[in-house]
Protein backbone atom coordinates (compact mmCIF):
# COMPACT_ATOMS: atom_id res chain seq x y z
CA UNK A 1 0.00 0.00 0.00
CA UNK A 2 1.58 3.47 -1.07
CA UNK A 3 2.16 5.75 1.46
CA UNK A 4 -1.09 8.32 2.41
CA UNK A 5 -0.49 11.77 3.92
CA UNK A 6 -2.47 12.47 7.23
CA UNK A 7 -6.05 13.93 5.15
CA UNK A 8 -5.85 10.82 2.69
CA UNK A 9 -6.06 8.35 5.76
CA UNK A 10 -8.77 10.08 6.73
CA UNK A 11 -10.30 9.99 3.90
CA UNK A 12 -10.15 6.59 3.57
CA UNK A 13 -10.97 5.64 6.97
CA UNK A 14 -14.61 7.87 6.10
CA UNK A 15 -14.76 7.27 2.50
CA UNK A 16 -12.78 4.43 1.36
CA UNK A 17 -15.41 1.51 1.97
CA UNK A 18 -17.96 3.67 0.14
CA UNK A 19 -15.71 4.52 -2.99
CA UNK A 20 -14.41 1.09 -3.13
CA UNK A 21 -18.02 -0.44 -3.41
CA UNK A 22 -18.75 2.11 -6.26
CA UNK A 23 -15.68 1.42 -8.16
CA UNK A 24 -16.52 -2.16 -8.06
CA UNK A 25 -20.17 -1.29 -9.67
CA UNK A 26 -18.40 0.40 -12.38
CA UNK A 27 -15.82 -2.73 -13.23
CA UNK A 28 -13.14 -0.86 -11.88
CA UNK A 29 -11.90 -2.62 -8.67
CA UNK A 30 -9.19 -0.69 -6.73
CA UNK A 31 -5.73 -1.91 -6.92
CA UNK A 32 -6.12 -1.20 -2.16
CA UNK A 33 -9.34 -1.85 -1.36
CA UNK A 34 -8.71 -0.01 1.83
CA UNK A 35 -7.06 3.04 0.52
CA UNK A 36 -8.52 3.68 -2.81
CA UNK A 37 -8.13 7.73 -2.38
CA UNK A 38 -4.76 8.35 -3.29
CA UNK A 39 -2.95 11.22 -2.26
CA UNK A 40 -3.06 13.14 -5.41
CA UNK A 41 -7.55 13.04 -4.95
CA UNK A 42 -7.20 13.84 -1.79
CA UNK A 43 -4.90 17.21 -2.47
CA UNK A 44 -7.43 17.77 -5.75
CA UNK A 45 -10.45 18.23 -3.11
CA UNK A 46 -8.66 20.55 -0.69
CA UNK A 47 -7.99 22.85 -4.02
CA UNK A 48 -11.41 22.14 -4.89
CA UNK A 49 -12.81 23.00 -1.68
CA UNK A 50 -10.52 26.08 -0.97
CA UNK A 51 -11.22 27.73 -4.30
CA UNK A 52 -15.58 26.99 -3.98
CA UNK A 53 -14.74 29.01 -0.52
CA UNK A 54 -12.40 31.59 -2.18
CA UNK A 55 -15.21 32.39 -4.97
CA UNK A 56 -18.50 32.13 -2.33
CA UNK A 57 -16.47 34.52 -0.26
CA UNK A 58 -15.40 37.51 -2.43
CA UNK A 59 -19.08 36.97 -4.15
CA UNK A 60 -20.56 37.57 -1.11
CA UNK A 61 -18.49 40.94 -0.76
CA UNK A 62 -18.28 42.27 -4.22
CA UNK A 63 -18.45 46.01 -4.23
CA UNK A 64 -17.66 48.63 -6.84
CA UNK A 65 -17.16 51.71 -4.78
CA UNK A 66 -15.00 49.58 -1.57
CA UNK A 67 -13.45 46.73 -3.15
CA UNK A 68 -11.25 44.70 -0.73
CA UNK A 69 -7.91 43.21 -0.94
CA UNK A 70 -9.25 39.92 -2.00
CA UNK A 71 -11.24 41.17 -5.01
CA UNK A 72 -8.59 43.46 -6.29
CA UNK A 73 -6.24 40.32 -6.35
CA UNK A 74 -8.50 38.71 -8.62
CA UNK A 75 -9.58 41.46 -10.26
CA UNK A 76 -6.26 41.85 -11.05
CA UNK A 77 -5.52 38.05 -12.01
CA UNK A 78 -9.04 38.02 -14.33
CA UNK A 79 -7.47 41.27 -16.12
CA UNK A 80 -4.06 39.84 -17.30
CA UNK A 81 -5.49 36.95 -18.64
CA UNK A 82 -8.43 38.64 -20.21
CA UNK A 83 -5.53 41.34 -21.93
CA UNK A 84 -3.32 38.16 -22.83
CA UNK A 85 -6.65 36.57 -24.49
CA UNK A 86 -7.49 39.50 -26.03
CA UNK A 87 -4.16 39.75 -27.88
CA UNK A 88 -3.84 36.51 -28.72
CA UNK A 89 -7.09 35.65 -29.79
CA UNK A 90 -8.97 38.61 -30.55
CA UNK A 91 -11.84 40.98 -29.41
CA UNK A 92 -13.99 37.87 -28.89
CA UNK A 93 -11.84 36.67 -26.49
CA UNK A 94 -13.69 37.49 -23.65
CA UNK A 95 -15.81 34.38 -23.30
CA UNK A 96 -12.91 32.04 -22.95
CA UNK A 97 -11.75 34.07 -19.75
CA UNK A 98 -13.21 32.37 -17.06
CA UNK A 99 -12.69 28.90 -18.51
CA UNK A 100 -8.76 29.71 -18.48
CA UNK A 101 -8.90 32.12 -15.12
CA UNK A 102 -10.69 28.52 -13.36
CA UNK A 103 -7.94 26.47 -15.16
CA UNK A 104 -5.22 29.10 -13.94
CA UNK A 105 -6.21 29.38 -10.21
CA UNK A 106 -6.75 25.25 -9.97
CA UNK A 107 -3.17 24.37 -11.33
CA UNK A 108 -1.39 27.59 -9.36
CA UNK A 109 -2.79 26.10 -6.04
CA UNK A 110 -2.54 22.70 -6.93
CA UNK A 111 1.49 23.74 -7.65
CA UNK A 112 1.68 25.74 -4.27
CA UNK A 113 -0.32 23.34 -1.72
CA UNK A 114 3.05 21.14 -1.44
CA UNK A 115 4.58 24.26 0.00
CA UNK A 116 2.46 23.65 3.21
CA UNK A 117 3.59 21.11 5.40
CA UNK A 118 1.36 17.73 5.84
CA UNK A 119 0.73 18.23 2.22
CA UNK A 120 1.94 17.70 -1.29
CA UNK A 121 1.54 18.89 -5.01
CA UNK A 122 -0.80 17.34 -6.77
CA UNK A 123 0.89 18.44 -10.18
CA UNK A 124 3.61 16.57 -9.40
CA UNK A 125 1.98 13.15 -10.23
CA UNK A 126 1.16 12.75 -13.98
CA UNK A 127 -2.32 12.01 -13.67
CA UNK A 128 -3.37 15.37 -12.48
CA UNK A 129 -1.17 17.26 -15.24
CA UNK A 130 -2.76 14.94 -17.76
CA UNK A 131 -6.49 15.60 -16.63
CA UNK A 132 -5.55 19.01 -17.17
CA UNK A 133 -4.11 18.73 -20.52
CA UNK A 134 -7.06 16.86 -21.63
CA UNK A 135 -10.09 18.75 -20.14
CA UNK A 136 -8.10 22.08 -22.40
CA UNK A 137 -7.72 19.46 -25.20
CA UNK A 138 -11.30 19.10 -24.90
CA UNK A 139 -12.72 22.74 -24.47
CA UNK A 140 -10.41 24.30 -27.20
CA UNK A 141 -11.90 21.27 -29.89
CA UNK A 142 -15.71 22.29 -28.41
CA UNK A 143 -14.83 25.86 -28.93
CA UNK A 144 -13.39 25.22 -32.46
CA UNK A 145 -16.47 23.19 -33.40
CA UNK A 146 -18.65 25.56 -32.02
CA UNK A 147 -17.33 28.75 -33.59
CA UNK A 148 -17.57 27.05 -37.14
CA UNK A 149 -19.58 23.72 -37.21
CA UNK A 150 -18.37 20.93 -39.47
CA UNK A 151 -16.23 23.18 -41.12
CA UNK A 152 -13.85 23.06 -38.35
CA UNK A 153 -12.43 19.94 -39.96
CA UNK A 154 -10.98 21.66 -42.63
CA UNK A 155 -8.53 23.12 -40.10
CA UNK A 156 -6.82 19.38 -40.09
CA UNK A 157 -6.59 18.81 -44.14
CA UNK A 158 -4.57 21.90 -44.72
CA UNK A 159 -4.90 24.75 -47.40
CA UNK A 160 -4.47 22.15 -50.07
CA UNK A 161 -7.10 19.58 -50.20
CA UNK A 162 -4.04 17.65 -52.86
CA UNK A 163 -2.01 17.28 -49.29
CA UNK A 164 -5.46 16.57 -47.08
CA UNK A 165 -4.31 12.84 -46.92
CA UNK A 166 -0.64 13.69 -45.75
CA UNK A 167 -2.23 16.61 -43.46
CA UNK A 168 -4.74 15.26 -41.85
CA UNK A 169 -2.54 12.31 -40.17
CA UNK A 170 0.10 15.14 -39.17
CA UNK A 171 -2.33 17.18 -38.06
CA UNK A 172 -4.05 14.49 -35.70
CA UNK A 173 -0.78 13.43 -34.06
CA UNK A 174 0.27 17.21 -33.73
CA UNK A 175 -2.62 18.20 -31.67
CA UNK A 176 -2.65 14.53 -29.30
CA UNK A 177 0.94 15.81 -28.89
CA UNK A 178 0.10 18.40 -26.79
CA UNK A 179 -1.70 17.27 -24.79
CA UNK A 180 1.72 14.86 -24.02
CA UNK A 181 3.52 18.46 -24.08
CA UNK A 182 1.10 19.51 -21.42
CA UNK A 183 1.44 16.83 -19.66
CA UNK A 184 5.64 16.28 -19.02
CA UNK A 185 6.04 19.99 -19.18
CA UNK A 186 4.10 20.39 -15.40
CA UNK A 187 4.66 17.34 -14.20
CA UNK A 188 8.47 17.32 -15.17
CA UNK A 189 8.51 21.11 -13.66
CA UNK A 190 6.45 20.17 -10.46
CA UNK A 191 8.03 16.72 -9.68
CA UNK A 192 11.62 17.91 -9.74
CA UNK A 193 10.78 21.03 -7.75
CA UNK A 194 9.58 18.72 -5.02
CA UNK A 195 12.09 16.46 -5.44
CA UNK A 196 14.97 19.19 -4.85
CA UNK A 197 12.89 20.98 -2.01
CA UNK A 198 12.64 17.68 0.00
CA UNK A 199 16.39 16.87 -0.23
CA UNK A 200 17.22 20.29 0.60
CA UNK A 201 15.26 19.89 3.85
CA UNK A 202 16.52 16.83 4.60
CA UNK A 203 20.09 17.70 4.53
CA UNK A 204 19.99 21.16 5.60
CA UNK A 205 17.08 21.74 7.41
CA UNK A 206 17.45 25.44 8.77
CA UNK A 207 17.87 28.30 6.21
CA UNK A 208 19.16 27.12 2.75
CA UNK A 209 15.93 25.52 1.82
CA UNK A 210 14.17 28.90 2.36
CA UNK A 211 15.85 29.50 -0.96
CA UNK A 212 14.28 26.72 -2.87
CA UNK A 213 10.96 27.07 -1.42
CA UNK A 214 11.22 30.79 -3.44
CA UNK A 215 12.74 28.49 -6.50
CA UNK A 216 9.24 26.42 -6.11
CA UNK A 217 7.16 29.69 -5.80
CA UNK A 218 8.92 31.19 -8.64
CA UNK A 219 8.11 27.66 -11.09
CA UNK A 220 4.87 27.27 -10.14
CA UNK A 221 4.00 30.49 -11.13
CA UNK A 222 5.88 30.22 -14.34
CA UNK A 223 4.42 26.67 -14.92
CA UNK A 224 0.64 27.75 -14.39
CA UNK A 225 1.63 30.93 -17.03
CA UNK A 226 2.90 28.58 -19.62
CA UNK A 227 0.07 26.24 -19.17
CA UNK A 228 -2.70 28.61 -19.74
CA UNK A 229 -0.87 30.94 -22.15
CA UNK A 230 -0.34 27.38 -24.24
CA UNK A 231 -4.06 26.75 -23.82
CA UNK A 232 -4.84 30.17 -25.17
CA UNK A 233 -2.66 29.84 -28.47
CA UNK A 234 -4.51 26.65 -28.76
CA UNK A 235 -8.07 28.40 -28.10
CA UNK A 236 -6.47 30.88 -30.90
CA UNK A 237 -6.01 28.49 -33.27
CA UNK A 238 -9.54 26.81 -32.79
CA UNK A 239 -11.43 29.68 -33.60
CA UNK A 240 -9.36 31.81 -35.89
CA UNK A 241 -11.83 33.25 -38.55
CA UNK A 242 -10.62 31.77 -41.37
CA UNK A 243 -11.81 28.50 -40.39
Amino acid sequence: MPEQLWLTHLLNQIFGPAVSAGLRVIGLPPKYPDAPIHNALAMELVVFVFLLILFLLVRSRLSVDQPGGLQHTLEGFIGFIDNQSREIIGEHSEAFTPFLMALGLFILCCNLIGLIPGFESPTAVPVVPLGCAVVAFVYYQTQGFKHAGIKYLAHFAGPMPILAPLMVPIEIISHLARVLSLTIRLFANMFAGDMVTLVFFSLIPIGIPILFLGLHIGVSLLQTYIFVLLTTVYLSGAVAEEH
